[in-house]
């Protein structure tokens, strides 16, 4: 029997207490980047006790209050722990809403002068109206009503540990600074709550994508007679003492700059659709969405389009709304492209773009309410990632909309490289439906179905990942890598397979396969491979890495490290490292470690020790023993173990 471990690299050093100095337009640059991140810091750290609405505008106030006044020293906290340079403008404003939130918090005394997070926030203020985030579901009900039970700091220690993915260390670091005198027992606070970190992602913590109902409507109508009184006042005396000037401002009577703006009415008048030619794509130096005809049997429904584009510029409670990572849900600046308008199954749906984003628009045929809003990322998207959009998902089975250029479409099980393609109809560049790849309810993943698609002589594979854009699958070392066409690449793919599960949901634009070792087992029962798969996304960051390792016979390969955002295996940093602990046929126990083939020699230190020439290295080891492995490279850089 075998089984797998990972071999983990070192912890990270400590930082120092003071870095650098922060200019004002470095820490402005940082708040605007990092803006809705900062604003959810701050709401989920200021006290429950305040009420959704005033928690909303104040985590919006104190976030915006975040700016020195001029150059200022912060401590140096990395942004995440995940290998990423320090910001010091982040880190900066940070540590400011931080403090500020911990601040907002603290109960007003008789003796002393309230601190400026005490009060209300002066600005933004908001009249007539509650704003509070969008309610989620019973789990996140749960961590709000866990949250709401700790401290101050307890929610900062909490909040920096799973949204920030500070380490423990740098988490008591950013505390003390903020003026936190115990930070060990704001730790063991957070401990106590379970650790839901991917709820803090969840809408019912963002207070940028906000709810609206009106204050309490009889009250509002005695402040307003109230008010009138006073105003009829004010005029009086304004005009007995007022003085000749220019008015009640530089515009007078003017509506506000956004009003009956062109840009913003074209965009939503379905005559302004921009339409590419049929056969724009055969001559253009361009083969991207942007060539894509119009298509589908409702193209010339205005009132379709027009429900479509007022959608996406207006969605209203009835609507759902989903985007990858990274995608902005806003209106278009423009008059978008049509890339479909027809019936789906039993919707009406509507693909749109415009040069950054696809949109779909999805109502039902039967006239009940409720509306669908899907986005997608593709900036940058060339031939090879602009082939497929989802037109629809039913009974788990997808239907595909693909580029005026692909001649051919079939479906495959990536999982099994000897099976035959299953040809799909294409009218009109829609597929006939195609099964989903999903796992089964005890949770096994037997198949991972993909979509063939042909152009001439090129074929691709690309997969459904739960978003509009399938993703580009691809085998090679990095940098020279080439579609997942052939015998060969379905060979290296199919071990892999059930392993795209997770990256879901990811913004993932492309998943590369490279196979960059083979290690022969110390027991003499054959060779097992190391595959690395790296999944790119469109926004850039958030870039997923995983070392596999499968042995002879095996039918799956088993994930021995994984990282984020880093470089390794990828085109700008082609080198990995991983390790694996191996239990030989004959109960003994072996560290098992691999790197590319640019690799000079491999080093193990920590619970187990071993140095080999090479990128290959195998040594004895105890179960359950801990390795820190180092890589020696041609060039003399060394390189640390994938975890």
């Amino acid at each position: 029997m075998q089984s797998q471990d990972v071999a983990p690299r070192p912890a990270p050093s400590s930082t120092s207490p003071a870095g650098p100095v922060v200019d004002v337009e470095q820490a402005e640059a940082a708040l605007v980047e990092h803006y809705p991140r900062l604003v959810r810091l701050a709401y989920l750290v200021l006290p429950p006790g305040l009420g959704r609405s005033r928690r909303v505008l104040t985590a919006h106030a104190l976030t915006q209050r975040a700016l020195p006044r001029g150059r200022t020293t912060t401590p140096v906290i990395p942004a995440q722990s995940t290998g990423r340079d320090v910001d010091p403008g982040y880190a900066l404003v940070r540590l400011r809403v931080i403090r500020t939130a911990l601040e907002a918090g603290l109960p007003l005394r008789r003796r002393a002068w309230p601190k400026r997070a005490q009060l209300p926030p002066l600005l933004p203020q908001v009249r007539g109206l509650r704003l509070f985030p969008r309610s989620g579901g019973a789990d996140e009900l749960a961590l709000d009503q866990r949250l709401s039970a700790l401290s101050a700091p307890g929610r900062a220690a909490y909040v920096l540990r799973g949204l920030e993915k500070l380490s423990d260390g740098e988490v008591r670091q950013l505390l003390g600074a903020a003026g936190v005198a115990d930070a060990d027992a704001a730790m063991r606070e957070a401990t106590e709550v379970p650790g839901r970190h991917a709820l803090l992602g969840s809408p019912e913590f963002d207070p940028c994508s906000l709810q609206a109902r009106p204050t309490d409507l009889m009250r509002r109508r005695q402040h307003t007679k109230a008010a009138l009184v006073a105003g009829a006042a004010l005029v009086v005396c304004g005009a007995l003492l007022g003085l000749p000037g220019d008015g009640w401002g530089p515009d007078g009577a003017a509506a506000p700059p956004y009003a009956r703006n062109p840009a913003a009415e074209a965009a939503l008048d379905p005559a302004e659709l921009t339409k590419a030619a049929p056969a724009a794509w055969e001559t253009s130096a361009r083969t991207d969405f942007s060539v894509w005809p119009a298509r589908g049997d409702l193209t010339g429904d205005q009132e379709l389009l027009r429900r479509a584009l007022s959608v996406w510029a207006r969605p209203g409670e009835s609507v759902g709304v989903s985007a990858t990572p990274g995608t902005p849900t806003g209106g278009p600046a423009g008059p978008p492209q049509l890339l479909y308008a027809g019936n789906v199954d039993n919707a009406r749906v509507v693909i749109l773009h415009d040069g950054l984003r696809i949109a779909r628009y999805a109502e039902p045929k039967d006239g009940t309410a409720g509306a669908a809003l899907d986005f997608a990322r593709t900036d940058g998207a060339g031939r090879a990632e602009a082939n497929a959009v989802v037109l629809g998902r039913a009974d788990g089975n997808v239907r595909y909309l693909t580029a005026p250029w692909v001649t051919q479409a079939a479906g495959r099980d990536l999982a099994d490289p000897d099976a035959q393609a299953r040809d799909l109809t294409l009218t009109d560049g829609v597929t006939s439906t195609v099964a989903s790849p999903v796992r089964e309810q005890s949770g096994a993943c037997t198949s991972w179905n993909v979509l063939e698609l042909t152009d001439g002589s090129d074929t691709r594979l690309v997969t459904d990942l739960g978003e509009l854009v399938p993703a580009r699958l691809t085998t090679g070392r990095p940098g020279s890598v080439k579609d997942a066409a052939g015998a060969e690449a379905l060979g290296t793919w199919a071990p892999y397979a059930c392993s795209l599960g997770a990256v879901r949901g990811q913004g993932v634009r492309s998943v590369n396969a490279w196979e960059f070792a083979t290690q022969p087992l110390p027991d003499s029962t054959g060779s097992g491979e190391w595959v690395c798969t790296r999944a790119e996304t469109w926004r850039g960051a958030g870039a997923r890495v995983m070392a596999q390792f499968r042995t002879p016979g095996g039918v799956q390969g088993a994930v021995a490290a994984k990282a984020q955002d880093v470089p390794a295996c990828g085109e700008r940093d082609p080198q990995v490292l991983a390790g694996v602990l191996w239990k030989s046929e004959g109960g003994h126990w072996y560290l098992l470690a691999a790197g590319g083939r640019d690799t000079r020699s491999v080093e193990a230190t920590g619970g187990i020790s071993g140095l080999a020439d090479g990128n290959l290295l195998t040594a004895k080891a105890e179960q359950g023993a801990r390795a820190e492995l180092k890589g020696t490279l041609e060039d003399g850089r060394t390189i640390g173990g994938l975890r």
